[in-house]
């Protein structure tokens, strides 16, 4: 029977199991026990994840030794409270790391943040057409991606890519060190844009960004055995490694008609489909289709989401984020609203300054105090999301009738409630560990403890609880037309490569 606990898991024995969750900002260790049918979550590390400009090449990159310092050292803070059955790693997609024939580290992993992807989407465009890398991939437009920072590298560090033979993305790395396995994850690996949908590396988009296939290896489903960590018994696992991947995972979905936003620094809305959506219209609205847990697909949008308003929060030294939503709460809805996916917004020397602007280019007032301004973000994330659930109910030819928040943002009641005002759906907010319950759970459904993930979202039902949210009221009309007039630039030339960050 699907969707239940296998008997080999013993009643009343425990199973102890570790999450790596590396977020763009942050990183965490997450213990996980699994015990009378039940899932208990303890936070058991924290630590920034740096980047910074590298002193040789000048690329914004991403302080990896730091990171595995951090993940190794908190690491032996939870083998020596006990027995830990297994560990694995998600993170951020799309960036990656070079080694060499000794396996030794070429150059720094450079942070997708890094401006050196300028106009190579429109080069590797002129070799191969947009419309035929989104039939073969089926993953949306966005400069960043795997596929044309390679090509920057191939053009402006060509001996890095003559001495490369392993391309590892980060959490591949990462559980490479800890095991030694040289292993490419799916989930992460559709990231990159040169993955096809039928999960084989494609050789015409490798080749049309200067790279060697013999650099990839053979995609490894979410949920292999890697091997066991050094000095110790416990197994690694590979989740899934891609971060929103494993979120998706952990999102207690109970119908194929239920979007989830996967709500932090960004904002990821999608369905769960066992078929990609690769359709002319599909690539039209800029949708991707990941790679999920099951080899399942995960049709998404991505989202900025908490980017903007951490900036504006830095800005005004603001710390006490629940007294800004507060404040929000009381500042005028639908004043001003902008286009957060805007280029404008991507990294601006000043995030309150620009969104200002926007407003004042579009004739709206500007906010001025840190409430208007953080308000204005939450309604144009709330029109955002009533976009991106327009165009999944137009692809899916079928209406959606319930939004699922997972995620850090699901804490925010103000965003919830306009989430569910703009979209007209009900909103369920939690669990807020999303992506390390994911993570969790494939490592207990490797290890046999769980059947399947209809039994991971079966066990997180009963462990955690949602929030529930129902719509109050309406979106002005003239607000949502005022919206949709905002975006229209920015619809116009994503294919440029003019697309958000993820």
């Amino acid at each position: 029977m699907r969707g239940t606990a296998l008997a080999s898991h013993e009643a009343g024995k425990s199973l102890l199991c570790v999450a790596i969750d590396l977020g763009a900002g942050s990183g965490r260790l997450i213990a996980g026990e699994l015990r009378q049918g039940k899932l208990t979550l303890l936070e058991a590390g924290r630590f920034t994840t740096h980047s910074s400009k590298a002193r040789a090449a000048g690329y914004q990159h991403w302080e990896i030794d730091a990171i595995e310092a951090h993940m190794r050292e908190g690491l032996a803070l939870c083998t020596s409270k006990g027995s830990v059955a297994s560990v694995g790693v998600d993170s951020w997609g799309v960036d990656y790391v070079l080694l060499d024939e000794s396996q030794r580290r070429i150059g720094e992993p450079v942070c997708y943040r890094d401006d050196r992807t300028e106009g190579m989407m429109e080069k590797v465009q002129s070799r191969v057409a947009a419309e035929e890398i989104y039939r073969r991939t089926g993953i949306q437009f966005q400069r960043f991606n795997t596929l044309y920072q390679l090509a920057a590298s191939a053009e402006q560090e060509p001996a890095w890519m003559l001495r490369a033979r392993h391309l590892l993305m980060i959490p591949d790395y990462l559980h490479f060190r800890l095991c030694g396995m040289l292993a490419n994850e799916y989930t992460n690996a559709t990231t990159t844009q040169m993955l096809g949908v039928d999960g084989a590396w494609d050789k015409k988009l490798l080749a049309a960004a200067g790279v060697s296939p013999s650099l990839m290896l053979p995609p490894v489903a979410a949920g292999t055995v890697l091997g066991t960590l050094q000095s110790s018994r416990t197994k690694v696992i590979a989740p899934a490694t891609h971060d929103t991947a494993s979120a998706v995972a952990g999102t207690p979905l109970e119908s194929a008609d239920e979007a989830y936003i996967s709500s932090g620094t960004w904002s990821l809305m999608g369905v769960e489909s066992n078929t990609p959506f690769v359709s002319m219209e599909a690539m039209r609205m800029n949708f991707t289709n990941e790679g999920g847990v099951e080899w399942r697909f995960r049709v998404l949008k991505n989202i900025t989401g908490m980017w903007p308003l951490q900036r504006v929060c830095d800005e005004h030294s603001a710390q006490d984020l629940e007294a800004v939503v507060e404040a929000a709460a009381q500042a005028s809805a639908w004043r001003s609203v902008v286009n957060l996916d805007d280029a404008a917004f991507m990294n601006p020397a000043s995030m309150s300054d620009a969104i200002r602007a926007a407003c004042r280019c579009s004739g709206q007032q500007e906010p001025a105090s840190i409430a208007e301004l953080a308000r204005c973000i939450f309604d144009s994330l709330a029109l955002s999301y009533r976009k991106v659930k327009e165009e999944l109910e137009s692809l899916r030819r079928h209406p959606l009738l319930r939004i699922r928040i997972v995620g850090g943002g699901c804490r925010n009641a103000l965003l919830n409630q306009l989430c569910a005002d703009a979209c007209q759906l009900p909103v369920s907010a939690g669990p807020v560990e999303a992506s390390a319950l994911g993570n969790l759970s494939v490592q207990m459904i490797a290890l046999g403890a769980l059947e399947d993930l209809d039994a991971a979202r079966n066990l997180i039902r009963a462990s955690f609880q949602p929030r529930e949210f129902q719509p109050r009221a309406s979106v002005p009309d003239s607000v949502w037309r005022l919206f949709q007039h905002v975006v229209s630039h920015r619809d116009a030339s994503v294919h440029r490569g003019e697309g958000s960050l993820k």
